[in-house]
């Protein structure tokens, strides 16, 4: 019997803030994945400051999950709620994830990153997505991860805007080059086309720093 291929097409829904907003980490990870001869179809609903628990009171974010066709359903919790209260995150995920399990959807936690001036709670915050993700059975991508390593190894590119919380276009490119390895099992090294504003060296860089997250090979 044949194997059965891969998908080489996904269609993917993000509920997040600014974090995922930013620089539209959707689209950066749909031209990565393009480069890979992968479909990445996204849609994004984003909310300045926003929670998951704001999205849920919210309902929109309820409804599109319904209307089913999402293969993935990315969730970004306010930044500083996984340090801060862990367990009213998990309380959030959990009522998301209830509803995408329904709609025959697969639940993904975009981990992100600690502030510049604390990086010590980036434990805290893998932590969370991590004990939550194992939980439910979600796909941790673990962005804040590949963060902190590349950090402690590299001045350049620089990765937070200057309010030390937000992420530059490099920051958004790492955090896409972890997604299509996390993901879509894909390797970003050696993708030649980028985003304006960051050179060959810079998205060589950043790019190596993602899929060396997954302990793998070149």
């Amino acid at each position: 019997m044949a194997k059965t291929k891969r998908s080489r097409s996904i269609n993917l829904l993000f509920l997040g803030n600014s974090f995922t907003q930013r620089n539209n980490l959707p689209l950066l990870l749909a031209e990565l994945a393009a480069a890979r001869s992968l479909t990445v179809k996204h849609e994004l609903i984003s909310v300045g400051g926003a929670s998951l628990r704001t999205h849920w009171n919210a309902g929109r974010a309820a409804k599109e999950i319904a209307t089913g066709g999402y293969d993935y359903v990315v969730l970004q919790e306010q930044s500083t709620l996984p340090v801060k209260n862990a367990n009213r995150m998990a309380e959030n995920v959990r009522l998301l994830d209830e509803a995408i399990k329904r709609a025959g959807s697969k639940t993904v936690l975009y981990m992100t990153w600690a502030r510049q001036h604390a990086p010590e709670t980036q434990q805290a915050i893998a932590d969370a997505y991590n004990t939550i993700g194992e939980e439910l059975g979600a796909i941790v991508v673990p962005v804040g991860l590949a963060w902190q390593k590349f950090l402690a190894k590299h001045d350049k590119p620089v990765l937070y805007d200057r309010d030390q919380s937000h992420p530059t276009l490099a920051g958004s490119y790492l955090a896409a080059c972890v997604f299509l390895a996390a993901l879509l099992k894909a390797n970003p090294l050696g993708i030649e086309s980028g985003p304006a504003g960051l050179d060959g060296e810079d998205r060589m860089a950043l790019q190596r720093a993602a899929w060396q997250q997954f302990g793998l090979p070149k």
